[in-house]
């Protein structure tokens, strides 16, 4: 069906056409010929010889004189109108006129003759409108199968597990898709059938292109991430250079109302499936019944970190959630998402900023949560190196102003998003993320000691890049490609750890509920990707080459930005936990009412906006703080 499809989306040629007609041409005169001929009286040699090949020499320049006077072949077979039909019928009473000019002056000129005449004429166009007709037949009867398999995707799964056998059943009745056979690397699997359907063993792109050619299939379903991430650089990155559509179902088991939801879940590849790795497995069960029948309250709740515990807590039978941000827009679509999505949750959308203690100490006194987590930040590192005061207002002092409500209103436990950016860090904004850190690293301190009266329990989480947050890399290219390019990179040497936002959330749940109090989680982040290998395989997924139709533009460090982000977890800067991926931060303790009254200066410096000294008080705060690429280098010299 792929090689017919080539030959329909291309016109016949007009040489096709010519050549078609004129062969028609000529087995209409044949056909006059000897029919003629047979017909003779007996004993008549006039219609036999001499006549029979003068008849079809002049047929033959007839119909080339005829067709190239009025120009007959040059039409588009299927669009052919009335006027084509005109001029079918004036190029073959060329071919008519010059066989009886010729017939009549070389051998006879009588009824016979002109009877003849008149029945070349009629056969030929005869011919010409059957084989045209027929043409039309075909293409229409290929449009109409064409249309129903482009409605309905053939489709190649992936691998011969029982998910994978499982998809057959699934999409048996599926309007979108139709499974023609399964694709593997096993060569255990060869001359197998699974469900009536033909496993093919595929181990070169030769191999690949032959079988999707074969059985006329543009798109290869996956049935887990797993299977995604081992051919990232076979499979899949075959299909992008070959316009295949790589699709795949996260979670089958999951999957349950019929074709509709199918239709939903089934998605093409995206970069986040090939970015990933395994991701880490934690106890759901203990973590839903930590959080079970209770009040939590997010901060930042609009935000992409925060929308998804909003979802994520949603899920777990709590008894309450209060959802605390300042952006209107994005809490009203969270507002109608959770509505639609959790019409039994009970929720409370407050507008308010985390800057405003006035406004915190309403959500608390009005909800009493018993358990909060604390998301709203800056976290864009350019934007907070121009504006430094501002991130020190949200990120330090909001924390506080969070933190103490916790203690104040008696919250059992506050969870605080931390970033890898706070780990030596380089720039403003991981150096307020570090600071807010030790604000409450140092007050669950000074609460365990009992120089603080409280029960809270203090728990933090730093992790790496989210995939596809707000503002991120991800969505930036996206649109820069969408838009035509250039797509633009920092450097070509940059590199990022890389996370999925609802991984990056239970991470947070886990830590939640595995803490008792005052540490510092962090996790295993896996190998760091270079962004100009991001880049270029965004540009491969989306159909398109790098150099040709996309060009990759390298504008330099931004403010504040490393090369290479710190290693969250290693056996020298971590502790074990009960899970293997989970590690504590070895971290420098603080006390609670040396860093109360630095705090509280460097607060009072950000809102006089006095940067120079707020500055030179954060690196002295936070020692390992040396800035790069940036204006308050120059801090550090002294």
């Amino acid at each position: 069906m792929s090689r017919l499809n080539k030959y329909f989306q291309q016109y016949l040629s007009a040489k096709v056409i010519f050549a078609i007609d004129l062969v028609l041409s000529i087995i209409a005169s044949a056909i006059v010929v000897l029919t003629l001929a047979f017909f003779a009286k007996s004993g008549s040699n006039y219609y036999r010889g001499v006549f029979s090949l003068w008849w079809l020499i002049s047929s033959v320049v007839g119909t080339i004189a005829g067709m190239l006077l009025f120009k007959s072949y040059n039409v588009v077979v299927r669009h052919t109108t009335l006027r084509d039909l005109l001029n079918y019928i004036l190029a073959l009473s060329v071919k008519v006129i010059l066989i009886g000019l010729v017939v009549g002056f070389v051998c006879i000129f009588n009824a016979s003759v002109i009877i003849a005449l008149v029945l070349d004429f009629l056969l030929s166009l005869f011919l010409m409108i059957c084989v045209r007709l027929v043409m039309f037949w075909v293409y229409d009867m290929y449009k109409r199968k064409f249309k129903e398999l482009s409605n309905r995707q053939r489709v190649l799964v992936f691998s011969t597990s029982d998910k994978s056998a499982a998809v057959v059943t699934r999409l048996e009745n599926s309007p979108h898709y139709k499974v023609v056979g399964f694709i593997t690397r096993d060569d255990k699997s060869k001359n197998l059938r699974i469900n009536d359907l033909p496993v093919f063993v595929c181990h070169t792109d030769q191999q690949v292109e032959k079988v999707l050619d074969k059985l006329s299939v543009r798109s290869i379903l996956f049935t887990t991430e797993a299977d995604v991430m081992s051919e990232n650089t076979s499979l899949v990155e075959y299909c992008n250079q070959h316009n295949v559509k790589t699709l795949i179902i996260p979670t089958i088991d999951n999957l349950e109302g019929g074709n509709q939801i199918l239709r939903e879940r089934v998605r093409e590849v995206k970069i986040e499936d090939l970015l990933g790795r395994q991701e880490i497995k934690i106890s759901m069960d203990e973590i839903i019944a930590n959080f079970k029948d209770k009040v939590v309250m997010v901060t930042g709740a609009a935000g992409s970190i925060g929308s998804e515990l909003c979802r994520q807590l949603a899920t777990f039978g709590i008894k309450q959630l209060v959802l605390f941000d300042n952006a209107e827009t994005p809490m009203h679509n969270l507002r109608l998402e959770l509505e639609q999505r959790f019409p039994r949750l009970d929720f409370v959308p407050i507008i308010g900023d985390v800057r405003h203690p006035d406004r915190l100490d309403y959500a608390f006194r009005k909800w009493h949560p018993q358990v909060v987590f604390h998301a709203a930040a800056y976290k864009h590192v350019p934007l907070m190196e121009e504006n430094p005061c501002e991130a020190v207002l949200v990120n330090v002092f909001g924390s506080c102003n969070v933190a103490d409500k916790c203690m104040e209103y008696g919250v059992e436990k506050m969870v605080m998003i931390s970033t890898d950016k706070a780990v030596n860090p380089t720039n403003i904004m991981g150096c307020s993320k570090r600071l807010a850190e030790i604000y409450v690293q140092s007050l669950g301190l000074a609460v365990e000691q009992g120089k603080v009266v409280g029960n809270t329990k203090f728990v933090t989480t730093r992790f790496g890049n989210v995939l596809g947050s707000n503002g991120s890399v991800i969505p930036r290219f996206r649109e820069q490609i969408a838009n035509g390019g250039p797509v633009t990179v920092t450097h070509p040497e940059i590199t990022r750890f890389f996370m999925t936002i609802p991984e990056a959330c239970r991470l947070v749940m886990e830590a939640a509920t595995m803490s008792s109090g005052n540490q510092i989680f962090v996790f295993d982040m896996g190998e760091s990707i270079k962004i100009d290998t991001l880049a270029r395989r965004m540009i491969t997924l989306a159909g398109l080459k790098v150099g040709e139709d996309i060009e990759i533009q390298y504008i330099g460090l931004r403010p504040g930005e490393k090369l290479y982000e710190e290693v969250l977890s290693n056996k020298e800067n971590t502790l074990p936990t009960s899970h293997d991926r989970i590690r504590i931060a070895k971290v420098r303790e603080y006390k609670y009412d040396e860093m109360k009254q630095v705090l509280n200066e460097l607060v009072n410096l950000a809102h006089n906006v006095e940067i120079p000294e707020m500055v030179i008080l954060m690196k002295k705060t936070v020692p390992e703080f040396i800035s790069k690429n940036s204006r308050f280098e120059e801090y550090d010299r002294r």
